[in-house]
């Protein structure tokens, strides 16, 4: 019976878009840690993760198929060497990036809160 809750489009898209949150923040950390490593490149969370994830909700099947879509990490292409070196880190970039992320992360930790909390007032009926 709590299985249909959990399985409703909002709360696998949020449940999905935390987890790439998470590893967007492990991508900005290594960024951040490889700033002045030579020849490092830029890394970010795969791009067809965004258009997986929106081909699956607009086609309805998010809930069925979401335990095969997982967000990975992947070398950022469009990141240009900016440094005789060949490094693509833009270490202000990266810290806009982080906090942008953060700001994602809490949002989403609080949607997924929300719909716990309805469930546990659903159960108990109430609030605390």
């Amino acid at each position: 019976m709590v299985d249909p809750i959990f399985q409703s489009d909002n709360y696998v898209l949020a449940r999905k878009l935390l987890d790439a949150a998470v590893v967007r923040q492990e991508a900005v950390a290594a960024n951040i840690a490889n700033a002045e490593t030579p020849g490092y490149r830029r890394v970010d969370v795969a791009p067809d993760f965004a258009v997986q994830l929106k081909a699956r909700l607009e086609s309805g099947e998010l809930s069925a198929s979401a335990g095969s879509l997982k967000p990975r990490i992947v070398e950022d292409t469009t990141a240009r060497a900016i440094r005789p070196d060949g490094n693509s880190v833009e270490i202000e970039h990266e810290l806009l990036a982080m906090n942008k992320n953060a700001v994602e992360h809490e949002y989403l930790t609080e949607i997924i809160s929300q719909n716990i909390k309805q469930l546990k007032m659903a159960i108990t009926g109430r609030t605390v």
